[in-house]
């Protein structure tokens, strides 16, 4: 195997790093992790977490050790249909992450060994689950030492979850600006005084924040678990289990909270758009979708019958009601996220390669559009024709919804603006995407005068 260049998200880790080789994705493990990743092996710390699927598994590759010689082990892990990131999950996806994490150090400390590393970038979405991704992750543990991904695990998992369950679920969009976690003295500004009522974020939030101030200009480390036995390791795990677990978001409503449970136009609209959808998408071959505005996935759940489906929305509610029914139906085809349009995720961290865009991930084959573009052409003024430009820079077939004036949902948004959008007609639609895409299908949904397209790129 030639020349192997780590990928911009895994090049910080001394132990070793991902990298892609014709079109496969491999883990390169250096030799100087061998010791750690022989326990894991031999301890039965990777069987047991796998078997749980805890754990991606992966296989062994053989490679050509004397080009390599710093290489211990060349491996092969299951493939992740798409990535995600921690400002992308709903509250439910990101405790479960959370706790995931904490029932993986547990059995880990149970084998001997423990995490020196609890990112939440380690977490993914896999077959309806969160499931741990970095095998260089574990190292062997010893007697009486503190868990060294402590810190790490409450500014990635504990403060998040703490600042969406007490302000808001959007609060998670503050990773995006922390790549390594939210600062701990932030988020005890930022939680209201009541919270310090909570043992356990009084403990791992405000005193551990307290105690990295009190250590921030003395040279020392904050040390807020100090050397302890396996028992009180166990204790610090539970305390964190039990905090997390104790967090709930507030009972609150959004515009589009379970949409089509409440305010569809009507059951026989819903019903006929569902039949049209599932008949368009047998009309085409995808190994993945894109549903855009997708809510509470009723749609997305429709593409899934055939394709890997990515289920977008920018209603925190939405997208957690959506998680819910993914996680209680044991769904393994579908994967709900949070995705603001007009402000998509961008590529962050150093150089601005550690995190990709959203768009810089993994494109799908088909986009759906339903009921959406009204809410960019008018609430967001975005041209027909530019719209036309980014769909069709994103996918090969797509399934679009135009909503007319005459539609009450396009007149309840018209109601308190002035109507500056003279184009905004089916023949201007229709004009926009014939640059980019030949019409297939062009069906009027029941008794509405809303459209539904299947458009092909030209």
């Amino acid at each position: 195997m030639s020349a192997m260049k780590p990928l911009s998200s895994s090049f910080r880790d001394p132990s070793g790093f991902m990298f892609q080789k014709d079109g496969q994705l491999f883990r390169s493990v250096h030799k100087s992790y061998q010791e750690h990743y022989d326990m894991l092996m031999q301890s039965g710390l990777y069987e047991a977490l796998t078997a749980k699927e805890l754990l991606i598994p992966h296989g062994e590759i053989d490679f050509d050790q004397s080009a390599f010689p710093q290489q211990y082990r060349l491996l092969k892990p299951s493939l992740i249909p798409f990535i995600s990131y921690p400002y992308e999950w709903s509250f439910s996806q990101y405790k479960d992450a959370a706790l995931r994490t904490l029932a993986i150090q547990k059995i880990a400390l149970g084998k001997g060994m423990t995490l020196k590393d609890a990112s939440a970038y380690n977490v993914q979405f896999h077959k309806g689950k969160a499931v741990f991704i970095d095998t260089l992750s574990f190292e062997k543990y010893e007697t009486g030492q503190p868990w060294i991904a402590y810190g790490q695990f409450c500014r990635h998992f504990l403060a998040p979850l703490a600042l969406m369950a007490y302000h808001h679920p959007q609060m998670g969009g503050m990773m995006r600006q922390h790549i390594d976690g939210i600062p701990l003295d932030i988020a005890s500004s930022l939680l209201p005084f009541k919270s310090r009522f909570r043992m356990p974020l009084f403990l791992h939030i405000h005193l551990h924040a307290g105690s990295q101030r009190k250590h921030a200009n003395t040279g020392k480390k904050a040390n807020t678990t100090g050397k302890f036995s396996h028992a009180a390791f166990m204790g610090l795990l539970q305390s964190l289990e039990k905090g997390i677990k104790k967090l709930q978001l507030k009972t609150s409503r959004t515009e589009w909270g379970k949409y089509y449970e409440e305010t569809i136009l009507s059951q026989a609209y819903l019903n006929e758009k569902q039949e049209l959808v599932r008949q368009f998408l047998s009309d085409i071959q995808s190994k993945s979708v894109w549903d855009l505005g997708a809510n509470d996935g009723t749609f997305s759940r429709i593409a899934a019958e055939k394709a890997y489906t990515v289920s977008f929305d920018i209603d925190h509610l939405a997208v957690d009601y959506n998680y819910q029914q993914v996680r209680q139906n044991k769904e393994q085809n579908i994967l709900p996220l949070q995705l603001d349009l007009t402000n998509p995720s961008p590529a962050i961290g150093w150089n601005n390669e550690e995190r990709d865009s959203i768009f810089q991930r993994k494109r799908p084959d088909t986009v759906m559009a339903l009921a959406l573009i009204h809410h960019l052409a008018i609430s967001n003024n975005l041209p027909l024709d530019k719209l036309a430009d980014f769909f069709a820079g994103l996918c090969k077939q797509l399934i679009i919804e135009f909503v007319p004036k005459s539609d009450p949902r396009v007149q309840t948004l018209l109601a308190t603006r002035q109507d500056i959008f003279p184009n905004y007609t089916v023949e201007g639609f229709e004009q926009a995407f014939s640059q980019y895409f030949s019409i297939q299908k062009k069906t009027q949904v029941g008794e509405t005068d809303r459209i539904l397209y299947l458009l092909k790129h030209s």
